[in-house]
C-alpha cells in the first residue's frame, strides 16, 4: 500500500471549509489551560464538523502560538467565541435550543457507549479543567452527564482525547443522516 500525498487528500480551503454545513454540534472548553489542548480540540473540530467552539473562562483563545502547534491552522477554519463565564455558555445554548452535555464522572451520569443522538436536535458538549473536571455549577446547568467507561486502573483521561473519543461518537451518529 502507497501512502497517500498530501495532494492526494483533496483537503477544503479554510474559505471552502467554512461555507460547508457544519452539524449542529457545539464544544464547550471550560477553563482549559493547556494550549496544546486547546489546539488539538480545533484540530479534532475541524475534522469532524464541528459547528462552533465556546472558549470559556482561562482558556486561552487563538491567535496563539501554542494553539497552533497544535491545531494547525484549524483555528482559523473553526468558528469560536469567547464567554467570561461557562455558565453564560451553557444558557445561551439551552436558550438556542441545545441539549448540553457534560463529558463528567456524575452519580445519574449515562455511558459513551449507550448514548443515542437524534438527527433533528442540536447538541453542545461541555469538557473540563484539566485537573478540577468540569465545574459542579456547570454540571448543575447541563441536560445530563456522559462518562466514558475505563477499564483499567486510571479514572480520567487528557481532555483532548476524550475530546476525540467524544466528538467522533457524536460525528458517527449525526453526520450519517447529513
Amino acid at each position: 500500500m502507497e501512502k497517500k500525498s498530501i495532494l492526494d487528500l483533496e483537503r477544503l480551503s479554510t474559505e471552502q471549509y467554512k461555507e460547508i454545513d457544519k452539524l449542529s454540534f457545539v464544544v464547550v472548553l471550560d477553563n482549559i489551560r493547556s494550549l496544546n489542548n486547546i489546539g488539538s480540540v480545533f484540530r479534532t473540530s475541524d475534522a469532524f464538523l464541528v459547528e462552533k467552539i465556546y472558549l470559556c473562562g482561562i482558556t486561552a483563545t487563538p491567535p496563539h502560538p501554542d494553539i497552533h502547534k497544535t491545531a494547525l491552522g484549524a483555528e482559523d477554519s473553526v468558528e469560536w467565541v469567547y464567554f467570561n463565564n461557562t455558565i453564560d455558555a451553557v444558557e445561551k445554548l439551552q436558550s438556542d435550543g441545545y441539549i448540553v452535555y457534560a463529558i463528567e464522572q456524575v452519580k445519574d451520569s449515562f455511558s459513551l457507549q449507550n448514548m443515542v443522538l437524534k438527527s433533528n436536535e442540536k447538541y453542545a458538549l461541555v469538557l473540563g479543567n484539566e485537573v478540577k473536571g468540569v465545574q459542579q455549577e456547570v454540571v448543575d446547568k447541563c441536560n445530563g452527564c456522559i462518562e466514558i467507561p475505563q477499564f483499567g486502573t486510571k479514572h480520567s483521561l487528557n481532555v483532548s482525547v476524550t475530546a476525540g473519543l467524544v466528538i467522533w461518537d457524536f460525528f458517527k451518529q449525526l453526520y450519517k443522516d447529513k
